[in-house]
C-alpha cells in the first residue's frame, strides 16, 4: 500500500486495484495536486476510486468531493447514514455491511456521530476509525467520561479477531495527556500491522510522543509518522 497524508482525518490509500479516499473536505489551494494534499481529479481520472465519509462534520466531509464525477470515470461514493445529500452513494449506518462486489465495507458506531469503516479490499483489510475514539476531557463529568469510555470499548471488542493490516486512529493533540487513550486501547485489544494516527487538525508534530511514551512500546514499531500535506507513507 502507499498512502498520502492529505489534512486532518482524510488520506489516500493506494492498493494494488483501488484509490481509497477517506474524510476529505480540506481542498485548499484548488488544484494544487496529490503533491500538496489536495486531490486534482486529472491526477486520479484513471483511478478505481472510492471515497469515504465517515459522518458530516465539516472537517471530515464536504460535498464537494461529488464534483470529481466529472472528470473521473470509476468513482465511487460511501457516506456515513447521517450526511444527507441527493448524490448518488452508497450509504451505511453503524452495524451495516455492503457489499460493493469488489470490496467489503463494515460500519462502526462512532463515539461521536456517524461510523468508523473497517474495509476489505484487494486481500487487504484497512480500519478508519473516523470520530470513534476514547474521548475523554477534562470539561466532562467523571459519569460522562465513564459512559465514553464503556461506549468505546464496546464498539472496539466487536473487531476482536479481525486481522487488520492498517488502521487510522484518532490522536487529538486537545486531548493532551489523553489523546492516547483510544491508539492504546485499541492496539492492546485489536492490534494492526500498522498504524496511521491522524485528527491533528494539522499539528502533526504532536503525534511525536508516540515514538517516545512508555504505553506504546509493545507496538512502536507499528506506528507511521508524517510531517507535511502531501507526503507519502510506503507500507
Amino acid at each position: 500500500m502507499e498512502v498520502r497524508y492529505l489534512y486532518h482525518s482524510a488520506f489516500a490509500v493506494k492498493t494494488p486495484a483501488h484509490l481509497l479516499i477517506f474524510d476529505y473536505y480540506y481542498d485548499t489551494p484548488r488544484g494544487a495536486g496529490f503533491s500538496r494534499g489536495v486531490v486534482d481529479p486529472e491526477e486520479i481520472r484513471g483511478e478505481d476510486t472510492v471515497v469515504f465519509a465517515s459522518h458530516s462534520h465539516p472537517d471530515h466531509y464536504s460535498p464537494r468531493i461529488f464534483a470529481w464525477r466529472g472528470t473521473v470515470p470509476k468513482i465511487r461514493y460511501v457516506l456515513s447514514s447521517d450526511i444527507h445529500t441527493r448524490e448518488n452513494a452508497a450509504r451505511i449506518g453503524p452495524g451495516e455491511e455492503k457489499d460493493l462486489g469488489d470490496l467489503r465495507v463494515r460500519a462502526l458506531r462512532s463515539t461521536d456521530q456517524g461510523v468508523a469503516f473497517l474495509v476489505k479490499a484487494d486481500g487487504l483489510c484497512i480500519y478508519h476509525a473516523g470520530d470513534l475514539n476514547w474521548w475523554k476531557w477534562n470539561e466532562d463529568t467523571e459519569q460522562e467520561n465513564a459512559v465514553m469510555e464503556r461506549k468505546f470499548k464496546a464498539q472496539v471488542e466487536t473487531l476482536r479477531g479481525e486481522k487488520i493490516d492498517l488502521a487510522f486512529l484518532p490522536v487529538d493533540p486537545r486531548q493532551g495527556d489523553d489523546a492516547l487513550l483510544g491508539l492504546d486501547w485499541f492496539m492492546r485489544t485489536v492490534g494492526a500491522r500498522d498504524v496511521i494516527p491522524m485528527h491533528s487538525f494539522g499539528q502533526t508534530d504532536f503525534f511525536s510522543r508516540l515514538k517516545t511514551d512508555p504505553r506504546t512500546v509493545p507496538y512502536r514499531d507499528t506506528i507511521h509518522l508524517y510531517s507535511h500535506r502531501g507526503e507519502v507513507i510506503s507500507l
